[in-house]
This record gives C-alpha cells, structure tokens and sequence, in this order.
C-alpha cells in the first residue's frame, strides 16, 4: 500500500509543527499585537533570518542533494529584492510627488508627476529619466511576477550554457562565482538603472499604509514563515520522489546516470532554475525588512557565506540548513551588533565585531573536519541510542 508524503516523510510535519508554533509564540510575545517583550527591531531580525532559512533549502536542494555547489545564488536573492524594491521606491515616491504638486492651482499633468518621480529617484546618480528596465514598476502585479521571472531566466540560460558544456565541480563553482561579481559590478554602475552604489531605499514603507511599522514587521513576519513552510514543503516533496533519487544519483555517481539513459543536463537546470527562482521570493521577502537594497548585498561573499551556514547545519537534511542557517544568523546578530560584551585581555581587547567572522570561519573548519553531518546530524544519534537501548 502506498503511504502518503507526509507518512513516509514525518520530519517534515514536525518542521512545519515547530514553525507554526515559533510564529504563534513571536506574535503572542512581539510589540505589534502581543504584550510588547519582543520589540520590533528584534522581530524584523527574526522575519530576515526566515528569508535566510528560506534560501538556505534552495541552496541545500541544488548543493546537499544535486551536488552542484553554487556560489551565486545571493545574486538570485538580490534580484528578487532589487524587482520588489522598483515598486516599492516607484509607488512611494509617487505619493510624495503628488501630494507635493496637488497644492497648485492647476492639478498636476502625468508628465509633470512622472518627472517628479524621475527627479526624485534618479537626481542621486544625475539623471531624471526612467531606465527601460522600471518599465513595469508601477505594476504590483507585474513586479511580483518578476520576482520570480528575471532570476529564474537567468538561472536558465547561465544554467544551460554550463550544463550544456558539462563544466562540473570546482570549476561550475568558479563560474556561478564569476557571475554574482559580474553582476555585482553592473549594478555598481549609475547606468544600470538601479541608482549603482546607493542602491533602493526607504523600502520599509509600503506605500498606502498607514499602520505602525510594529505591525507592518509582523505582517512581513507571517509572509516569511508561510513562504519559509510552502518552500520547504516544495523541496522536501520534490527530494521524496523519484526526481530527487536522480539527483542524488547524478550527486554521487554522475557518468552511471547517464549510462542508465537520464539527461543528467535537464535535472541539473530544473534544480538550477527552481532554486533561483525560489531565491528570488526570499529576496523579495527580505529587503523589505532590511529597509534598502545595494550592489554589496549581492557580492560573492554573501553567496560563500550561505554555502557556509548551510555546511555549519548539515547538507543533504533540508531541517539541517534552516537550523545552520537560523543559529549562524542570530548569532551573528549577535556578535556584531555590539551585544556581545567585549573581552579585556590586559594587553588586548577582544572586539567580538572584529572578530566574528574569523570565528565563524574557524566553525566550519571544524565542523567540516568533524562534523561532516553539521548540527543536523545531531538528530541521528536519537533513534540510534534507542536502538542500542533496545533488547
């Protein structure tokens, strides 16, 4: 008889159990709607590290169970911020512009609003003209779909260009690198439409609302633990079929997949794809929260930094990488935010924001060498020791 996805996957309604549960008690807790012991500052951070966990299963998909070690899917996650941002800065400069113009005699004309708008948003990098690119950013609906769409493109054409050609490993790895730093670059650049290095801002304002940003953090809050369970849903179910025992196939023995008549390209593009554009929504999830999106956001080092949380919590387990990426995340927020108390040496201070990330990498140094399974191969010891319990 054949059982039912969630009978033969059990961790997965344990997942969306705890998570449900997390949101439930965050909200009950946070200043918005509950008694006020969260504060609002502190739910964003919880909201972002959701978005975190939510890119980290995308990378856990293409890098735990594929076997593709990506180092560019924060590009991904930046373009699903950067078309989210476009409506976002669009719809509020509008607002500011006509409120500012309605106090003439004369209404104002739609030439002279959206050259206000121009003015407003490219005067920063000298320009007052709309790039081609913002074409559709007075559409919610459109730019939503672009969230989706642009990184998904570019994952499949990136995708089919090196698949295509076999490049496989360290070099594939090289290559998706190469791509976040070229893209990177370009949108250092004023030409490229995205106001180069000052990026988009005030994006913590969505535009017609008027309620308090303590509840607008825990409406972002719920968006992202949906989107965090739907994802995980997504992937655990696509890794549960015979889809996924291809891809775990092609992970450990490539060349005996493609003997057995398997176009191991085709897997590796759907995987490629699926995960950028499940990037994206994360990407449009979390600046948001963050409040403004820049060229450095999309920087290679963020995509090695991913690569890292989810080794620190375990590839190839989907529950491993949020919890890798949720610990390392707080964590850091910790340590760099100035929380961490400072330790006196005598003849030297231990700043714990100078040197977290060294710490950080001295964890996966170790974690690598002794803990290949991550934090989440903790969870195996626990029906081991009942078996050796048992008579």
């Amino acid at each position: 008889m054949n059982r039912s996805f969630i009978a033969r996957n059990p961790s997965v309604l344990i997942f969306l159990a705890c998570l449900a549960l997390f949101t439930l008690g965050v909200t009950a807790l946070s200043e918005g709607f509950g008694v006020g012991i969260i504060s609002t500052s502190f739910v964003k951070t919880l909201g972002k590290t959701l978005c975190l966990c939510l890119i980290a299963v995308a990378m856990d998909l293409i890098w735990g169970y594929a076997g593709i070690l990506s180092l560019g899917h924060f590009a991904f996650f930046g373009l699903g911020g950067y078309m989210i941002g476009m409506w976002l800065m669009y719809e509020r400069t509008r607002q500011i512009v006509e409120s500012a113009l309605s106090d003439g005699i004369l209404p104002p004309t739609p030439e002279e609003i959206q050259a206000g708008i121009g003015n407003q948003i490219f005067g920063v990098v000298g320009s007052s003209d709309f790039p081609l690119i913002w074409m559709f950013a007075d559409s919610l609906t459109l730019q939503l779909a672009l969230v989706v769409l642009v990184p998904g493109l570019l994952a499949l054409v990136f995708g089919w260009l090196a698949f295509r050609s076999r490049v496989t490993g360290v070099y594939l790895s090289i290559l998706t690198q190469a791509m976040t730093l070229g893209l990177s670059l370009y949108l250092f650049q004023n030409a490229s439409g995205l106001r180069g290095n000052n990026g988009l801002s005030g994006l913590q304002n969505l535009p017609g609302v008027t309620a308090p940003q303590s509840a607008v953090s825990l409406w972002f809050f719920w968006a992202s633990a949906l989107a965090l369970g739907l994802g995980y849903l997504l992937v655990a179910w696509v890794v549960s079929g015979k889809f996924g025992s291809v891809i775990r196939g092609i992970r450990d023995n490539e060349a005996r997949v493609r003997f057995l008549g398997y176009s191991v390209e085709s897997y590796k593009l759907a995987v490629f794809t699926l995960t950028a554009c499940i990037s994206g929504i994360a990407g449009a999830l979390y600046y948001p929260q963050a409040g403004i999106i820049n060229p450095t956001e999309v920087a290679p080092i963020a995509s090695i930094y991913l690569a890292v949380w989810v080794a620190i919590g375990g590839r190839g387990r989907l529950y491993g990488a949020v919890i890798g990426t949720a610990f390392v995340s707080l964590v850091s927020s910790w340590f760099t935010g100035g929380q961490a108390p400072d330790i006196a040496l005598g003849f030297y201070t231990i700043k714990w924001v100078d040197w977290w990330l060294v710490l950080l990498g001295i964890s996966f140094v170790l974690v690598t060498l002794y803990a290949p399974r991550g934090i989440g191969g903790l969870f195996d010891l626990i029906p081991r020791r009942k078996s050796e319990d048992a008579p």
